[in-house]
């Protein structure tokens, strides 16, 4: 494949939406052409998927079906759209991947690491991204942006809230969780998310352009 695969993780509220859309202006701006997706999600059949797995009550699935649903997502999103865009030498931004999984189901809810990895090898014929950037924020100020953001939302949209209400000891599992990855593997890079937006940006820049 001769495309670039970059995926943004991190924790709720840490700003990945903004930085894809600030990251891909700047990627198309030097001629590249960009696919801008998310997890779960990103074809019709993951979307349902996502509907099913962000919403609702945080009991609503075993930690089990967590990881089935997300895979069987994963499975339909990298051969549907980021396999074949990759393969046309496109660069794809993904909001959350593999990591997602490992530090949310993994770290958080404590299924095994080397369980996910063997189930993701299998979903996506072992696709990993070429670049994973980590935007961190503190627990706390990342729930706070987040019920902030859906407090604004139209509430005739499906509320994503789901994970959010987990509480701040989970979340903190997943950071660490996420810390744990950028510091066994280079290809993972924390961003500072706490900074102001262009600050961010700036240091998404470094790593990535």
């Amino acid at each position: 494949m001769s495309g670039r695969f970059i995926a943004f993780e991190g924790g709720e509220g840490a700003g990945k939406s903004t930085q894809i859309a600030r990251l891909a202006e700047a990627l198309r701006a030097r001629g590249e052409e960009v696919v801008v997706t998310r997890e779960p999600g990103g074809t019709p059949g993951a979307e349902e998927i996502r509907a099913l797995f962000v919403t609702g009550e945080t009991g609503r699935w075993t930690v089990e079906t967590d990881v089935l649903l997300v895979t069987a997502a994963r499975a339909d999103h990298v051969a549907r759209l980021i396999r074949p865009a990759l393969e046309a030498g496109k660069t794809v931004l993904c909001d959350r991947f593999i990591h997602s999984t490992l530090a949310y189901q993994g770290c958080g809810k404590g299924v095994s690491i080397g369980l996910l990895k063997r189930l993701h090898s299998f979903a996506t014929g072992d696709l990993w991204p070429d670049l994973v950037l980590w935007l961190d924020v503190p627990v706390e100020l990342g729930l706070s942006r987040s019920t902030k953001r859906a407090a604004a939302q139209d509430e005739s949209l499906p509320q994503e809230q789901r994970f959010e209400a987990l509480g701040l000891a989970y979340h903190e599992k997943v950071r660490r969780g996420f810390a744990a990855f950028a510091a066994d593997d280079p290809r993972v890079v924390r961003i500072d998310a706490a900074q102001p937006l262009d600050a961010v940006t700036a240091a998404i820049a470094a790593a990535a352009l």
